[in-house]
């Protein structure tokens, strides 16, 4: 509200919405009531009640529902957000972690486990990582609305699972690995929707196209090379499997296989728009459109970051189907 708006305006982002259906009682009535995206059969008998054409009715709900959607100032204002977060809590981990002897020997993660001290500044940073995701939850029934929501939503759950888990068993140490490691492209994919929104497309470019790189490098190949490999072999080697050991490392596989695929999906979406010097319409767009609209924005729009999209994993995370998704 007092940092992100102002930059919002300075930038040139004006707080208007789409354009606003006419006022009319009888389809107010109806998109509230009933229906907010009629069938043949109801268009046509509001056709013949209000004595309009079929196509000014679907007209006037589809600009009755855009009415609803946020803001270009409010997406900046939610990504202008998550960008300040991604960016210092990634700092913190690497400030605090370059000083930890297991972030340059990942074998220290299980020299005296679980018996090794707590430190404060491992505390918060745990804590901090939590508290976020945790809002990341409750804040998506406020947020803006995408199409992907209960996917995020397991998605929140499931990290919020993890660092619990983590943390009640004290493998805090390999934790923060995961954890630092995951915030390096984060605030990227951010900083790609910022441009994006304030309209400077070959900044939304480099940094999109630097999100892709820095997310296959950390999560195809750091990850499996340095995270599992201590998880699953050296764990294994100095302590021994136990219960928790195959949840454990079952939750971290199956984030590998979920990194597979979005760096599948990242790699599809680069490769389209180096070919064909943009990207199809998001399909997580909070935004809906009209043909005609959409036919103005795919002609008008270059580069990988279409204006017409809204980006988020989340990857908070990253992209499926030719668009940002959120991890």
């Amino acid at each position: 509200r007092f940092i992100a708006k102002p930059c919002a305006i300075n930038l040139g982002i004006q707080d208007s919405g789409p354009h606003r259906a006419q006022p009319n009682a009888i389809l107010e009535k109806v998109f509230t009531s009933i229906t907010k995206s009629p069938d043949g059969k109801r268009l046509e008998g509001l056709s013949k009640q209000l004595d309009w054409d079929v196509r000014k009715i679907q007209r006037w709900f589809r600009h009755r529902r855009n009415q609803d959607k946020p803001t270009t100032l409010t997406k900046f204002c939610e990504s202008m957000w998550r960008f300040t977060f991604y960016l210092s809590i990634f700092f913190y981990g690497i400030r605090f972690l370059w000083t930890a002897p297991w972030f340059w020997d990942t074998r220290q993660c299980w020299y005296n486990y679980p018996f090794q001290p707590l430190t404060s500044k491992l505390y918060y940073y745990y804590i901090f990582e939590l508290a976020f995701y945790w809002s990341l939850m409750f804040s998506q029934f406020t947020d803006i609305k995408r199409k992907d929501f209960l996917i995020m939503f397991v998605h929140h759950l499931a990290t919020i699972g993890l660092i619990t888990f983590s943390y009640m068993n004290n493998m805090v140490r390999v934790g923060t690995l995961v954890l630092c490691l995951h915030d390096a492209s984060d605030f990227l994919l951010e900083a790609a929707k910022l441009a994006n929104y304030a309209k400077y497309q070959r900044l939304c470019d480099a940094f999109f196209m630097l999100f892709g790189v820095v997310f296959i490098v950390t999560r195809l190949g750091i990850y499996p090379f340095w995270i599992l490999n201590t998880t699953l072999f050296e764990s294994w080697e100095l302590i021994g499997p136990y219960p928790s050991w195959w949840l454990f490392n079952g939750l971290l596989v199956t984030l590998q296989v979920l990194h597979v695929i979005w760096s599948y999906l990242i790699i599809r979406t680069a490769s389209k728009a180096l070919a064909r010097g943009k990207v199809s319409k998001d399909d997580r767009s909070d935004v809906e459109s009209s043909s005609e609209e959409e036919e103005v924005t795919s002609n008008s729009t270059k580069g990988i970051c279409s204006t017409s999209s809204n980006g988020s994993n989340r990857l908070n995370g990253h992209v499926a189907s030719g668009q940002w998704t959120g991890e």
